[in-house]
């Protein structure tokens, strides 16, 4: 059987390549791809250097000369022993005719030697060693090493060394991998995912399906658009908040069109060394085209799309700026008929290059939001298909009151929820396990916490005042469920959502989500007459909810129309006068005295209906929707909402 050489592995993951396309997907680390990690390298390096430093001691050793007394040395002259000798001051190297016994030794003989002679000594050696048949030299008997033990002992280690560099670079280009020692670290690569995702496992974003539905009948159909003349988008951006399912939009893109799908985050493209991002694109690029059609999907791409010429940039060599730009050379190559479409997401769109989000370059931006209450439900019954559910679960009550909810943190609930099924040895998901799991989600854990009695009751005081503020104000969302067991960083929690999904705010409901906000504060300031830190969490949401009516929405006759407070912009810099940013904050104070003065008034006139409230909590700890309108004797705001807890 012909070996293959397996390719070193990539910064990317891939979905749908087969068998006939002639790849293996590797799995491990950039630290060993192409051959042994580095340090074994080393290790094999230092190895080599102690072998020559060792051999070179060998050497010095198996040459060395005896060391002789005088006496011995006159003994060995006299005997007309002595070959040859060379003498430097008073030292004296030479070589034996005969060897002879070590003198501390008698089994060891040798031959070369070496002697000092005393500076009283007034004998005649000269005399002596020419008539005995010594051979007196004037150049040393052992020669230093020659030329190649000396080049080899200098430069030997330098010569490694530089072999070694060479074999590292070698590597990081081979492999895109980044000079391993040098900020290339350990990174985890996906194998190929045999079960592809198709828009079947996509719900609650129809709209955003009808979007790219059209990027998949491109691929699977690209003659009916080549003969008209009309070329596929070269780019789809994906936009929108964290957990709307971008990611998973773009897999079933791939999936549905049964296209390979060349998925990275844009991090990992970016290392220390100059020069390795732009060509792990330009290896990414030319992957997809090999098995065109293909998708290629770069995540978070706001990581090195950012906008060119801010303060994070080092002229034109900068990493990031480069990778960018070989995206963009890249994609300018494309001219309709490689049939490789990239798709990106990001949650920050705004913070993007205008190269980048150009008409021929990304020529589609789709937006994802969080779905509705039809789309919660589609998306529950997607992560329900492999769990067990009880016969009183009712997906459409979970949707119904988890407003705002994407479809990362609804399969978050559901898996909360299987998890406290699992805990009770239950053999099904109930309805009980979703709600538990929702206020677990939304509030945080409940706490063991004994608090004394009458700490308790003014938490109850608390939590009935935004619970009895919400449901005597009109429009005002419905109260859900009161509880005075502590959770998270909250003693006492309300929750009051929507009957369905509001998209547009007017003033009266802003006001009433203020008044409701001053529940708490406005119910200690009637029983108690004072306020505790409890509040704090409370007037943030007052004082940011009153600026943003005035300061962006225009809900003031002083400040007019106009945007005064803008996202992560300061308003001095877009010359917003001092006198205009003090009206806003006159106006927001305003806004939250009126709202701080009814709502004390309301309380006051309904004191018997917050007192009722407060003696159920006391009684029940957690209060259901329609446990809560009964304590307070008000009717429920309709059958349906009141069903919504059942």
């Amino acid at each position: 059987m012909e070996d293959k050489k397996e390719e070193a592995p990539k910064p990317w993951r891939v979905e749908g390549l087969s068998a006939g396309d002639g790849r293996k997907i590797a799995s491990g680390s950039a630290g060993t791809s192409g051959g042994r990690p580095w340090w074994q390298v080393l290790l094999v390096m230092m190895a080599v250097w102690g072998a020559f430093f060792a051999l070179f001691s060998i050497q010095d050793i198996s040459t060395q000369p005896v060391s002789l007394s005088y006496t011995d040395f006159k003994e060995q002259v006299e005997n007309s022993n002595v070959a040859e000798v060379y003498s430097r001051g008073d030292s004296i190297e030479g070589k034996l005719k005969e060897p002879v016994a070590h003198p501390d030794n008698s089994k060891v003989k040798f031959q070369s030697f070496t002697t000092e002679r005393p500076t009283f000594a007034d004998d005649d050696l000269l005399a002596e060693l020419e008539s005995s048949g010594a051979d007196v030299r004037a150049t040393p008997l052992v020669q230093q090493r020659g030329f190649l033990g000396n080049f080899l002992l200098a430069f030997g280690p330098l010569i490694i060394f530089m072999l070694f560099w060479w074999w590292m670079s070698r590597r990081a280009l081979k492999n895109a991998g980044g000079m391993g020692m040098f900020g290339a670290g350990k990174k985890k690569f996906a194998a190929a995912e045999p079960t592809r995702v198709t828009f079947d496992d996509v719900a609650g974003i129809d709209e955003v399906e009808n979007e790219v539905a059209e990027v998949v009948d491109f691929l699977k159909n690209p003659d009916k658009y080549a003969k008209l003349g009309a070329k596929p988008p070269r780019g789809v951006l994906l936009t929108g908040e964290p957990g709307t399912g971008k990611t998973l939009l773009a897999r079933a893109t791939a999936g549905e069109a049964e296209v390979p799908f060349f998925s990275a985050s844009a991090s990992e493209f970016i290392e220390m060394v100059v020069g390795v991002g732009a060509q792990r694109v330009r290896q990414l690029f030319e992957e997809a085209r090999k098995v065109a059609p293909s998708i290629i999907f770069i995540d978070e791409i706001d990581t090195i799309g950012r906008a060119r010429g801010g303060a994070n940039s080092i002229g034109g060599h900068d990493e990031r700026e480069q990778t960018l730009n070989q995206i963009l050379t890249e994609m300018d190559g494309f001219d309709g008929s490689e049939g490789v479409v990239v798709m990106a997401a990001t949650n920050r769109a705004d913070v993007l290059d205008p190269a980048l989000t150009r008409p021929g370059r990304f020529d589609r931006t789709i937006q994802v939001h969080a779905p509705d209450a039809d789309g919660r439900e589609q998306i529950l019954k997607v992560h329900v298909r492999n769990v067990p559910l009880a016969d009183d679960v009712d997906l459409h009550a979970v949707a119904a009151v988890t407003p705002g909810m994407t479809g990362a943190a609804l399969a978050n609930l559901v898996n909360e929820a299987a998890i406290g099924a699992a805990k009770r040895e239950a053999d099904a998901v109930s309805q009980r396990d979703l709600m538990e799991a929702l206020e677990k989600v939304q509030m945080g854990p409940a706490r063991d916490v004994l608090i004394d009695p009458d700490e308790l009751r003014k938490t109850a005081y608390h939590e009935a005042g935004h619970a009895l503020l919400g449901m005597l104000r009109e429009g005002a969302d419905p109260v859900r469920k009161i509880s005075i067991i502590p959770r998270g960083r909250a003693l006492g929690v309300t929750v009051s959502t929507p009957e369905k999904d509001r998209y547009g705010f007017d003033e009266h409901y802003l006001r009433g989500r203020i008044i409701g906000a001053l529940g708490g504060w406005a119910a200690e300031k009637t029983v108690y007459g004072v306020t505790t830190s409890g509040v704090d969490n409370d007037l943030e949401q007052v004082t940011k909810i009153a600026r943003t009516m005035v300061g962006r929405w225009g809900m003031s006759e002083k400040v007019g129309a106009m945007s005064v407070l803008q996202q992560d912009v300061d308003p001095r810099q877009l010359g917003i006068s001092e006198q205009t940013l003090k009206d806003v904050d006159d106006e927001a104070r305003r806004i939250i005295a009126e709202c701080q003065a009814e709502a004390l008034q309301t309380l006051e006139d309904n004191r018997d209906k917050l007192d009722a409230i407060v003696d159920a909590l006391m009684e029940h700890e957690t209060l259901d929707e329609a446990q809560a309108y009964a304590a307070a004797g008000l009717p429920a705001p309709s059958a349906k909402a009141a069903s919504v807890q059942g």
